[in-house]
């Protein structure tokens, strides 16, 4: 039996096309005369269904006086003058806004946008193109809706938000290849602001987003922390997975904090803080110390011997505080021998199957701020590096509960000792800092883009191996600065332990009492005596005493 052929129409791909481009645009003309019913049967669907979950969520007793509060009102309705035109009018009204459809009246971006757009598709080319491509995404001329899927901006016509895509070639693992792209963002979207690069490999994605500043009046304040937790800052909300509530411009508020964890479990036991002076570094510090203070005792070894750390003397838990060379060569001394001694006992007391002891359990800080300055005034005396002393704490304070935190500027971080460099895994970076540095300092890039401007206490931080967050401390100013605020003073002062000395003897004992390098051997003790007798010691880099007159000293007080 012979074939039949196909009809024309079925066989000329013409007339195919043909056909199915009458088909799309009968169904575009229908689909645009029809829409505003359309609009109301999709309403009037919506609220048919919200009103059965109504219904449904109504308890069975209460549903017999709502069917006659119901019944009451369309019967009301229908014997009014016009009330059933008015309540169809009305019911017409609520299905055409609750029918429309999500984005309907967003519109496209303005003249002013599209170039903006346009002229950063053009920048974009040259890094997301070659040579050899049958189907490129970025050429010059080309069209920036197809490589640009979502954008936003603000009030003053600045790009928000930015979605793009770019060639699977790409070397998007390589962090040169990503720097280049963020520089040539950054410039052509606008300097100033700090942007959030997310980069999606698997999709081939790349969203910029501008970040909102970090809020700089959160003040120093008693943190919800569990026992080895410290909070070295706050960062971006969606950085973190938890938040604390604290008081931010005297409203209670919830922030997300950066929370560094210590203690024997710890994986980066010990920090190091690195910045440029006036950046924050030793408000951090102090912020670290009043928090250990809760439940541990810190040593403090004050190397600018600016007096900065004034306010903690003669307080409860504080070992001592030392600015010489001498006093603070015995200090650390001090700090070796007693986390030898804790090793000891913690293991004798696990082979004679015991608990560790108590003394050993209580957590020791030993806070060092700029121990490069007095390794320089060591070497020029001839005497041994004080962060040679530091090397034991460092070593095996994660296993006797001794943590060491160091600050320290750029320009003296090439002096810092390479004990203080390995044991010290976690990190924070403050003030303004190009990419390659905070990449040098805390072993990978932000995927930020830093400012040249940026208040006191803002940086970043990295907790080992974890992503790089941005930081801002909580303000910690020295109570006994005069230019600080009466609020930010009574907050420092509010969580200050109570003083076991008070301001006249210890102001005496600075002044007439035993050298450092006197009192610091003979007067080591157990931990709670503190390695210096238990008298706070407040002494310069030249020996001498920072003098604290009794009026300011019962204003601090009062």
């Amino acid at each position: 039996m012979a074939r039949r052929p196909l009809p024309r129409i079925l066989t000329d791909s013409a007339s195919l096309a043909r056909s199915r481009e009458i088909a799309r645009t009968a169904a575009d003309s229908a689909t645009d005369v029809f829409h505003p019913l359309i609009t109301i049967s999709r309403g009037l669907r919506r609220l048919a269904a919200i009103g059965r979950q109504r219904w449904d969520a109504t308890p069975k007793d209460r549903r017999g006086p709502l069917f006659f509060f119901v019944a009451a009102c369309v019967l009301a309705v229908a014997v009014v003058p016009y009330g059933p035109l008015l309540a169809a009018l009305s019911v017409m009204g609520a299905a055409a806004w609750a029918g429309r459809e999500p984005g309907s009246s967003e519109s496209g971006p303005s003249e002013a946008e599209a170039e903006r757009l346009r002229a950063l598709y053009e920048a974009l080319v040259p890094y997301f193109s070659a040579d050899g491509d049958p189907s490129p995404l970025y050429t010059h001329g080309g069209d920036w809706d197809q490589a640009f899927t979502e954008f936003s901006f603000d009030d003053d016509g600045r790009l928000e938000r930015l979605q793009l895509k770019y060639p699977a070639y790409f070397t998007d693992g390589e962090d040169s290849s990503r720097a280049r792209i963020e520089q040539v963002l950054h410039a052509k979207s606008g300097r100033g602001r700090e942007y959030h690069f997310a980069w999606d490999e698997a999709a081939n994605q790349l969203v910029l987003s501008v970040l909102d500043a970090l809020p700089t009046d959160i003040a120093a304040q008693r943190f919800v922390t569990s026992p080895g937790e410290t909070v070295l800052g706050f960062t971006d909300p969606d950085a973190v997975h938890r938040t604390l509530p604290v008081v931010q411009g005297g409203e209670p508020e919830d922030a997300p904090p950066v929370l560094w964890r210590t203690g024997q479990r710890s994986t980066e036991p010990h920090l190091l803080v690195l910045g440029q002076p006036g950046t924050g570094g030793t408000t951090l510090l102090r912020s670290i110390a009043l928090q250990a203070l809760v439940d541990g005792d810190v040593l403090v070894i004050d190397g600018s011997g600016t007096g900065e750390f004034a306010c903690l003397a003669g307080r409860c838990g504080v070992l001592g505080v030392e600015s010489g060379l001498a006093g603070a060569l015995a200090t650390l001394e001090w700090a070796a021998h007693e986390t030898e001694r804790r090793l000891i006992s913690s293991n004798r007391a696990r082979q004679a199957g015991h608990s560790a002891p108590e003394d050993t359990r209580r957590p020791l800080w030993v806070i060092a701020d700029r121990p490069t300055t007095l390794a320089h005034l060591a070497a020029a005396e001839g005497r041994d590096d004080p962060q040679r002393l530091l090397q034991v704490p460092l070593r095996h304070g994660g296993a006797a509960n001794v943590t060491v935190v160091v600050a320290d500027q750029y320009q003296s971080a090439e002096l810092l000792s390479d004990a203080v460099r390995t044991y010290t895994r976690a990190r924070v970076v403050l003030g303004p800092a190009t990419a390659e540095v905070v990449r040098a300092v805390l072993g990978a890039p932000p995927h930020t883009t830093p400012t040249a401007y940026v208040p006191p206490g803002r940086g970043y931080a990295r907790l080992g191996g974890g992503p790089v967050l941005r930081l801002q401390v909580p303000a910690t100013p020295d109570p006994f600065d005069e230019g600080t605020s009466e609020a930010d003073r009574l907050a420092v002062m509010a969580l200050l332990p109570e003083r076991t000395v008070p301001m006249a003897a210890a102001t005496s004992f600075a002044k007439s009492g035993p050298s450092a390098a006197e009192a610091g051997p003979r007067n080591a003790g157990p931990l709670g005596a503190g390695p210096l007798g238990g008298g706070p010691r407040v002494t310069t880099v030249d020996g001498g005493s920072i003098a604290v007159n009794g009026s300011e000293a019962a204003h601090l007080e009062g």
